[in-house]
């Protein structure tokens, strides 16, 4: 069963900067093929995509967040990890990890293309 666990969300003032950790368990990150990504949802909005990484490193940003968000992945310890510098009180909301395993990404990434998702952690950025 895929599991995901996310840590590292707090309290910034703009331009400050945070990390988040997600450790994925159920499949291996030495896999050839599989899709994970990072969310987000703002009270009163719906889930939006942030970042989506393939099991090659091939990486894609919703436009938000280029240039200031970087999505990495440590294969030996199976974690996922977002690096968020420059924040912006719009970028507050709860941060969602998801996997997709054996498939590749898609450039139409959604909440209901992936099956499995992280508890969530709050990110707040006060201006």
């Amino acid at each position: 069963q895929v599991q995901l666990l996310e840590s590292g969300g707090g309290s910034v003032q703009d331009g400050g900067s945070l990390g988040l950790s997600c450790v994925v368990s159920g499949f291996q990150f030495r896999d050839p093929n599989y899709c994970v990504a990072w969310f987000r949802q703002a009270p009163g909005k719906r889930r939006e995509g942030v970042a989506t990484i393939h099991s090659s490193g091939y990486t894609v940003y919703t436009d938000s967040v280029k240039d200031r968000f970087t999505v990495s992945k440590d294969n030996p310890k199976n974690t996922l990890y977002l690096q968020m510098n420059s924040l912006k009180p719009d970028d507050t909301a709860m941060y969602y990890c998801a996997a997709r395993p054996h498939d590749y990404c898609s450039s139409t990434e959604s909440r209901s293309t992936f099956a499995y998702w992280g508890q969530g952690t709050q990110v707040t950025v006060s201006g």
